[in-house]
């Protein structure tokens, strides 16, 4: 018996890893990007300061070489603002790209049956959403905004998961965790066949040319990661010039990086063992005294770097390296460049109207509505199994987090309502998305802290029997 609660441990282990290192790392970044959203809502609505900081997003961004702008569009510069939601939210993508491959390859979404329940979850909760918003936009001039609703913010979700710690089911977590994913690639596709205009077709063309570099780089198993990026960013700079939006450009970039290592995992064994079995026992006292290596020693410890350096996958060490960019500066300066609103000339009833109301609803009912229904059903119907250890009120708890759709919805919001002309929506819009995402949190949070066990099983020990 202990035998077999040991594999099963294991093997747990394994099939849950991509899924909590994901949790690990967003829920870690939750916290700077609540302080960010506050300081820009606070920072934007003291008089002595709010000019500065809506003027200093306005500042123009150059990287030059001779008269050629890299940072530029159509052969204007970009504004500070631009840069980081066009430059910036490129590299948060490719990491998104990174990460959706991840999970196709060996993470929650490789297993048609795993990955079944948050897709049917993730499709109920994008469709629901769009269609009450559209109700809602019916002949108004927000109507373009109705993929405002649709994406889950995976920090913020899994950050309020994570203040409940391990009294939540690790099943119920994979879950959301992966809905979250599911929801991401539907706003890729959102963002990639609704919010592009004007197409340039050489550029693009160029850049599918490119991109086919790219591919056979990745057939040819050519495994340096300065290859993949640099070609990376002139997709990006076509991408930003075609008329397609640059963010996809990440994405596509991130789909063409190698997954498989140089060494397998046994054959990186064999060297280490091969290069450390020069140093000898007897020589250790030596090595402790000396502070300068042989050339013989180097080269032996030199192998062994080439060697962990080839056992990591491009894509997993870029993945891995770039996440703490994303999550700790990028996502948070895009919250604080964008979450800024000024509150101090609007009417107060004007977030039970208009946009804002259509936008809170979508999130708060429509995200429930959504993926608890399609949820439900597909278990009712015995299409997928509920999450281990889950009963439906937990569930019904992870539904309502879904309509946290803070990063996204800003993103999407600022490409449907972008031109000065609808500065008025865009604010709207956006205290919709903080106010809702405020509820769906809250209300996400009391479910669950009330329908959780009061103490985590003991290690070994299984759930109660959910109902």
């Amino acid at each position: 018996m202990d035998k077999l609660t040991s594999h099963l441990r294991e093997e747990t282990t394994g099939v849950f890893y991509a899924a909590t290192q994901a949790i690990r790392r967003h829920a870690s970044g939750s916290t700077v990007l609540i302080v960010a959203t506050v300081a820009a809502l606070v920072i934007a609505n003291i008089p002595q300061f709010n000019h500065l900081y809506f003027e200093f997003w306005e500042q123009e961004v150059r990287l030059q070489l001779g008269s050629f702008n890299i940072f530029s569009h159509g052969g204007h510069p970009m504004t500070l603002l631009a840069f980081i939601n066009d430059t910036l939210m490129a590299i948060f993508f490719f990491t998104i790209g990174l990460e959706i491959k991840r999970e196709i390859l060996v993470g929650e979404l490789s297993s048609f049956r795993k990955a079944l329940l948050p897709i049917i979850g993730a499709c109920g909760g994008m469709i629901v959403p769009v269609v009450i918003f559209t109700l809602f936009g019916r002949g108004t001039d927000y109507a373009q905004g109705a993929a405002i609703p649709m994406a889950t913010d995976i920090a913020f979700s899994l950050g309020i998961l994570s203040i409940l710690g391990s009294r939540v089911p690790v099943a119920l977590k994979v879950f959301l965790t992966t809905l979250a994913v599911v929801d991401d690639i539907g706003g890729i596709i959102v963002i990639a066949t609704c919010y592009s205009t004007g197409i340039e077709y050489v550029p693009l063309l160029v850049a599918v040319v490119v991109l086919g570099i790219l591919v056979l780089g990745q057939l040819m198993r050519i495994q340096s990661k300065i290859f993949y990026l640099t070609l990376g960013g002139v997709v990006w700079f076509l991408f930003l010039n075609s008329g397609l939006h640059p963010t996809i450009a990440g994405v596509l970039v991130a789909f063409c990086v190698p997954a498989k290592p140089v060494f397998n995992p046994k054959k990186y064994i064999q060297l280490i063992r091969d290069s450390i079995g020069h140093f000898r026992a007897e020589d250790d006292e030596t090595l402790n005294r000396r502070s300068i290596l042989s050339h013989q020693q180097m080269d032996w410890l030199k192998q062994v770097e080439s060697a962990s350096d080839k056992v990591i996958s491009p894509l997993q060490e870029l993945e891995d390296s770039l996440h703490p960019i994303v999550n700790y500066f990028i996502i948070p300066l895009f919250a604080f460049a964008n979450a800024g609103i000024f509150l101090l000339d609007m009417d107060p009833a004007s977030i039970v109207e208009g946009v804002s109301l259509a936008v809170i609803v979508s999130l708060v009912a429509g995200k429930f509505i959504g993926i608890f229904s399609f949820s439900w059903l597909a278990v009712k119907l015995g299409i997928a199994p509920k999450p281990h250890g889950a009963n439906w009120i937990m569930m019904a708890g992870a539904a309502m987090l879904g309509g946290i759709g803070f990063t996204v919805s800003l993103f999407i919001a600022n490409l449907s309502f972008g031109t000065p002309e609808q500065i008025d929506l865009l604010n709207h819009a956006k205290l919709g998305i903080v106010g809702g995402s405020l509820i769906a949190g809250i209300l996400g949070f009391l479910i669950l802290a009330r329908s959780l066990p009061a103490h985590a099983p003991q290690e070994g020990e299984p759930y109660p029997a959910a109902k």
